[in-house]
């Protein structure tokens, strides 16, 4: 769909197959739908991998009263850049997938939340919401009994990182700050509005669309015995050509890189991070591990949101991770202890080291800083802001300590690694 001409409206959606899924959910009963998305293995898209239709049979049984759908759009992790261009280009999917998914957990209101930077992608989604429902497609079909229209609303976020945690989505949703909340209660049993609730990431609810028009089999015989179908690889960096790459899973680095048309010439591969900056780095000699999730952690990062980051060897990996620590200490709730304070401390210490004034022992100590954090966070920023400083260490261990007496900038000028040319 992307590749059509505007694609992004009702009217092309529909000259290319949309809604044929919808009309096949139609007749099925819930149950029924549940498990063909148990079927075709989909897994969530939002980076925990965890499969679908299992999440969605987590509800408990019906009680007369609302359950919710919520759609994870609160696109945030560095790197990441798959979900937005899918609202910018072909929302329709999307929409169609929040109708089908609702069918299927007996839902009659859902909701998009978007973060309200990308105001552009937001007026497309409410363009897309108001297509659809004033074609009629969302009149009935919904709801407990089947028989109730489908209220979607798109709701614009204030900006926050820990809004993409999923509780932390819903108390913003509900209009209070966005703090974690503390499990369990699990969303499946008490979420929005303290009532039944499905969370599912962009990308998961715009592939049901594909599953139900062409079958779980046509899904689930792309990609590898674990992870099935296909996904968005979003290659950015020192790459010829950067961009989103959609591709089964098990594709390799070295395959996507070669699809972005090689490192930038004259260059070579220094390090790479295969799901956005809160996953451990990578070298060059995991090019060809298979990017599925079980191959990714087995070689000790994590798949993530596929957001795969390509640095050469212009880069310090100093300058990288400081950068990193910045927003996340910038993005801390403040609910933990762990987290507040310790990503205050990190970001002293890499900007130390970054400058070349960095003291005796500070490597150590961001060591056990980060090791502290990990694990004994109130959610998965803590551990998020200390991945990239504990694998940075770990493979890059001699630039850290050259942060004793050497700026970053001297040994990696920084207008050496930049892509474009005015920033040189």
């Amino acid at each position: 769909m992307w590749d059509r001409k505007r694609s992004w409206t009702l009217k092309t959606y529909r000259a290319n197959g949309g809604y044929e899924g919808l009309a096949r959910a139609r007749r099925m009963a819930p149950d029924e739908l549940v498990d063909l998305v148990k079927a075709s293995n989909l897994r969530g898209r939002g980076g925990a991998g965890f499969p679908t239709g299992l999440k969605w049979s987590f509800l408990p049984a019906p009680d007369g009263l609302p359950r919710y759908l919520v759609v994870n759009a609160d696109e945030s992790e560095p790197g990441t850049c798959k979900d937005i261009p899918t609202i910018m280009a072909n929302p329709q999917a999307l929409i169609e997938g929040v109708a089908i998914c609702s069918r299927a957990i007996g839902c009659d209101h859902a909701f998009i939340y978007l973060r309200g930077e990308v105001a552009h992608a937001y007026r497309r989604l409410l363009r897309a919401v108001a297509e659809a429902k004033d074609s009629g497609l969302l009149e009935d079909g919904f709801g407990l009994d089947g028989d109730r229209p489908l209220t979607i609303t798109a709701h614009a976020g204030a900006g926050a990182y820990i809004c993409g945690e999923e509780t932390a989505l819903l108390d913003s949703l509900e209009g209070r700050r966005g703090h974690p909340r503390l499990k369990p209660p699990f969303p499946a049993a008490q979420g929005l509005y303290a009532r039944p609730t499905v969370i599912n990431n962009v990308e998961t609810i715009s592939s049901l669309p594909g599953i139900l028009a062409r079958g779980p089999e046509w899904y689930s015989s792309m990609g590898t015995e674990k992870s099935k179908g296909h996904g968005i690889f979003s290659v950015s960096g020192h790459v010829a050509h950067p961009g989103q790459f959609e591709a089964p899973f098990g594709i390799t680095m070295r395959e996507l890189i070669a699809l972005a048309g090689g490192v930038r010439e004259g260059h070579e591969l220094k390090f790479w991070v295969p799901g956005g900056s809160s996953t451990p780095i990578f070298g060059p000699e995991e090019l060809d591990v298979p990017l599925d999730y079980e191959s990714v952690a087995g070689a000790g990062s994590m798949l993530g949101t596929r957001a795969l980051q390509v640095f050469d060897e212009t880069v310090s990996v100093v300058r990288v991770v400081t950068r990193w620590t910045e927003f996340y200490q910038h993005e801390s709730c403040g609910k933990c202890t762990p987290c507040r304070e310790g990503t205050y401390w990190m970001r002293q210490i890499m900007l130390r080291l970054e400058a070349g004034r960095g003291l005796p022992g500070d490597v150590e100590k961001l060591e056990d800083i980060a090791s502290n954090i990990a694990g004994r966070s109130f959610c998965a920023l803590g551990d998020a802001s200390a991945t990239p400083i504990l694998s940075g260490i770990k493979r890059f261990r001699a630039e850290f300590e050259a942060g004793y007496t050497t700026a970053a900038a001297e040994l990696f000028p920084y207008a050496a690694s930049a892509i474009v040319e005015s920033a040189r």
